[in-house]
């Protein structure tokens, strides 16, 4: 094999593999962690009772009542960072 191939290999078995991201963590209003399929009850956009569904790693809030969509980043609290919903046990 000629030395430019093994020099070839040897960088692209080195080469850093991008990594997949996770999905991010979730709190509400009182810290408790928002798992996928859990129901919280939404304190912005006349949402309600919600369902907490995964697409492509980006959780988004459904609602039950009108099956309206709104994307997690727009429900944080810009002061505690958490989500302005509340778990419902």
């Amino acid at each position: 094999m000629p030395k430019s191939r093994v020099f070839y290999l040897m960088i692209n078995f080195f080469k850093k593999k991008p990594k997949e991201k996770p999905a991010p963590q979730l709190l509400d209003i009182y810290g408790i962690p928002i798992l996928e399929g859990d129901e919280v009850v939404s304190h912005r956009y006349e949402l309600g009772k919600c369902k907490v569904v995964l697409e492509d790693l980006h959780f988004y809030y459904v609602s039950m009542n009108n099956e309206k969509k709104v994307s997690y980043t727009k429900m944080v609290d810009a002061i505690t960072g958490h989500q302005k919903v509340e778990k419902v046990n």
